[in-house]
C-alpha cells in the first residue's frame, strides 16, 4: 500500500530504481510517457530492433531528445539519460540495471530475454504473456533456481485478476472462478488482420494514429488472447481451465455471481474454481449496459452463514441465492500501469503474478482448412487462434502452443477448427523457446505420473 512512499524515498536518496526496457512498441511506450512523472525510477537503456521505431514513439510519448541522444548506457546511469540501442544483450547484461521489462510481444524471443536475464541475476518483467502461456512454469522455475524474480506485467489483466484472487484469498473467501471480460461473438473466431477494426470499434486511421498493430489485437478478438491471459491466470493461481475451452457468457458486472457458479446451482462453471471470460455482448450482439469488457474480475463464496448475512446487510450485489459474490477492477490501462510491477520487484522484492502450476495450456487451432505446406502465422493471424485447455488434455494429445506457432510449416493436413499438433509440424528444435516448452512438458509429465494423474 506504500509503493508511492517508497519511490519518494528513493528519489530522495538520488538512487533510482534502474530499469532496462526490451521492445518500445505500444506498451513500452506507454509505460515510457509514465516513467518520467514517477518518482525514484530511472530508464537507462531501451533496446529495440527498429532504434528509428523507438525514436518515433519516444517523440510520440513526449520526450526530448536531449533524454536519449548518442550516450553510452555508462553515460547513461551517471547522468540520468537514456541509452537507445539495438543490442539487448548488453542491455541485460549491463551491470548498472535493476529490472528488465519484456515488452517485444514476440513469445520466441521473450523467452531468449527471461533466460538470459536470469543468467545475468537480474529480474524481468515479462511482458509478452504469450510466452509465458506456453512456458511461464518453467521459466518461474528456472527464475527460482537463478535466485531471481520473473513477473507478469501489472496493466495486464493476468497480473490485475492475480492481485484480485489474492485479495480474496487474503481476506478468507474461497474462490469460484476469476477471470477478464471481452467482446465476444463467435463469428470473431475467423476474424483476421483485414477484418479487426470493422468488429474492434475503431476507424483504421484511429489505430494507426495510436500505433495499435492489427494482427496483435486480433488476437484479442478472435479469442486467442483471452485464451492466453486465461492460461497465466490460471498457473498463476491454481485454477483450472474448462475442459471445452472458455464459454464467454454474455453478462454485465453484476451478472458474474449469477454466471460464476457451478451448472448444478445455474451458472456455467463445470466446478468450482475455474478461469473464464465473460462477454460484453449478447448472444445477438447487443452491447450490454456495465460490461466488464475491460476489466478483470473475482468471483468468491460466502461459505457460512455469517458471510452471507453480512453480504445481505450491506447490501452487496450477490447471485439470487445470496452465496456467490464478484469484485472488479472495470478497467486495465496496460502499459501506463507497469511501474507497479517495478516498484513491486525493485522495493518489496515480489512478483506481480508468476506461474505456480501448470494447470492450463492454450492450443493452436486451425482458423480455416489448412494443408501441407501452409506456413502458421501465430495468434491474431490468418492461420490460427487460441485454444484454452486443461495442460494435462494438451500434454496427452501432443498440442502444439500457440506461443510457438510462428513461421512453421505444416507437415499435414489439419481441418478447420482442429487443434493442431506436434506432429503436424516441422519446428526447429534448436530453438531456446521449443527446448524451455519440451523441458516444461518432460517435467510436468514426469510430475503427473509419479502422482498418478
Amino acid at each position: 500500500m506504500n509503493l508511492y512512499a517508497k519511490l519518494l524515498a528513493r528519489e530522495a536518496e538520488r538512487r533510482p530504481i534502474r530499469v532496462g526496457l526490451i521492445g518500445a512498441g505500444k506498451f513500452g511506450a506507454m509505460y515510457l510517457h509514465q516513467a518520467p512523472r514517477t518518482p525514484g525510477v530511472h530508464i537507462v537503456g531501451i533496446a529495440d530492433l527498429s532504434p528509428s521505431r523507438a525514436i518515433e514513439n519516444l517523440k510520440r510519448v513526449g520526450w526530448a531528445e536531449e533524454r536519449y541522444g548518442a550516450v553510452t548506457l555508462d553515460d547513461a546511469l551517471k547522468n540520468g539519460t537514456t541509452h537507445l540501442t539495438d543490442n539487448w544483450e548488453a542491455l541485460v547484461k549491463f551491470h548498472g540495471i535493476d529490472v528488465i521489462a519484456e515488452c517485444t510481444g514476440n513469445p520466441v524471443a521473450a523467452v531468449e530475454h527471461c533466460l538470459a536475464a536470469f543468467s545475468a541475476g537480474k529480474p524481468i518483467i515479462n511482458v509478452t504473456v504469450e510466452a509465458d502461456a506456453f512456458c511461464g512454469p518453467i521459466l518461474a522455475h528456472k527464475a527460482r533456481q537463478a535466485g531471481v524474480i520473473y513477473s507478469l506485467a501489472y496493466g495486464d489483466q493476468p497480473a490485475l485478476a492475480c492481485d484480485l484472487v489474492d485479495w480474496a484469498r487474503a481476506c478468507g473467501f474461497p474462490v469460484v472462478a476469476a477471470g477478464r471480460g471481452h467482446k465476444w461473438l463467435p463469428k470473431y473466431r475467423e476474424s483476421t488482420p483485414e477484418t479487426v477494426w470493422d468488429h474492434w470499434g475503431l476507424t483504421a486511421e484511429q489505430a494507426a494514429r495510436g500505433g495499435m498493430n492489427p494482427k496483435m489485437f486480433n488476437a484479442f478478438l478472435d479469442g486467442s488472447k483471452p485464451a492466453i491471459e486465461s492460461a497465466a491466470i490460471a498457473n498463476a493461481t491454481g485454477l483450472e481451465a474448462p475442459s471445452q475451452g472458455l464459454a464467454f457468457p454474455p453478462g454485465s458486472v453484476d451478472d458474474i455471481p449469477t454466471l460464476m457458479r457451478p451448472r448444478s446451482e445455474g451458472g456455467v462453471l463445470e466446478a468450482k474454481g475455474q478461469v473464464e471470460v465473460v462477454s460484453c455482448l449478447t448472444v445477438d450482439g447487443a452491447q450490454i449496459p456495465n460490461d466488464i469488457r475491460k476489466g478483470v474480475w473475482v468471483c468468491f463464496e460466502g461459505d457460512s452463514e455469517y458471510i452471507r448475512n453480512c453480504f445481505e446487510e450491506y447490501n452487496v450485489v450477490t447471485d439470487p441465492t445470496g452465496r456467490y459474490m464478484s469484485s472488479y477492477k472495470k478497467w486495465h490501462l496496460i502499459g501506463l500501469e507497469l511501474g507497479i510491477s517495478v516498484a513491486a520487484i525493485a522495493l518489496r522484492g515480489e512478483p506481480t503474478g508468476v506461474a505456480t502450476c501448470f494447470n492450463a495450456d492454450v492450443a493452436a487451432t486451425a482458423k480455416k482448412n489448412l494443408r501441407p505446406g501452409d506456413t502458421l502465422d501465430g495468434e491474431g493471424g490468418y492461420t490460427v487462434f487460441g485454444k484454452l485447455t486443461p495442460a494435462s488434455m494438451s500434454l496427452a494429445e501432443g498440442y502444439l502452443p500457440l506461443g510457438l506457432a510462428h513461421d512453421v510449416r505444416l507437415t499435414r493436413p489439419v481441418a478447420k477448427d482442429s487443434c493442431i499438433t506436434w506432429a503436424d509440424v516441422a519446428i526447429d528444435e534448436t530453438l531456446s523457446a521449443v527446448r524451455i516448452r519440451k523441458e516444461q512438458e518432460a517435467l510436468y509429465s514426469s510430475a503427473a505420473g509419479q502422482t498418478g494423474a
